[in-house]
């Protein structure tokens, strides 16, 4: 672990911090931090800044609510910026949208941008619009039991394509597993940062029978 004092700050005593949606992997704002700013960042686990235009410190959400808790703080290479991956509690920018990067500048059509948050998206949009013969929105107009059997259908895909060793085809059967449960979650108001926490507080117990299992193996 880096110590303060190894970072290295600008003229004006301010280092860069690049804080990052830890769910979602999204770049939610930039902003800058000085020694006591990041020391404060430190000992509550929230985002806190130096505004560079107003020359004081300002810990995010104490106005608005919308805190950002801190899960980890990432020096770069030549330590002089900061990656702060967080848990934002609402709203990153102060025009109160989820990130202060909304303006495209270039969009590549050829190489489009993918994530699940993405496609998360672009299936609730099928679920409101309902449109015309789209397959996702014929799932949500057919409902739960047509949903779950698909789902079901999917997994003895993937059992069968996994048990044939072959990598390829489970590849495939798990991208459409994948797909109908993104679709079963949107029916049944799961969001994708639900499963993301679940998934947390799992990591944390296995973490801490591995620890406790090293401890017992050293008696």
């Amino acid at each position: 672990m880096l110590n303060i004092d190894e970072l290295k700050f600008d003229e004006k005593g301010l280092i860069p911090a690049i804080v990052v949606d830890a769910v979602t992997k999204r770049v939610l704002t930039l902003a800058y931090m000085n020694r006591e700013s990041l020391q404060i960042t430190l000992e509550k686990g929230l985002t806190c800044f130096f505004s560079r235009s107003r020359q004081k410190l300002w810990l995010k959400g104490e106005t608005s609510g919308n805190y950002q808790h801190v899960v980890s703080i990432t020096a770069d290479c030549d330590k002089d910026a900061l990656q702060v991956m967080v848990e934002p509690d609402g709203p990153a920018c102060h025009l109160g949208t989820t990130s202060c990067f909304e303006n495209p500048v270039f969009v590549n059509e050829e190489n489009p941008e993918f994530s699940l948050e993405i496609l998360m998206k672009m299936l609730e949009g099928r679920k409101k619009e309902k449109k015309e013969g789209s397959y996702t929105t014929y799932l949500f107009e057919k409902g739960i039991d047509k949903i779950l059997k698909k789902v079901g259908e999917e997994c003895t895909e993937v059992i069968i394509a996994g048990k044939a060793d072959d990598k390829k085809e489970t590849i495939y059967e798990i991208a459409d597993l994948a797909y109908h449960v993104m679709v079963l979650m949107l029916q049944m108001g799961i969001s994708l940062e639900d499963i993301h926490r679940e998934l947390a507080s799992r990591h944390v117990i296995d973490h801490k029978v591995k620890q406790e299992k090293m401890t017992g193996d050293k008696k």
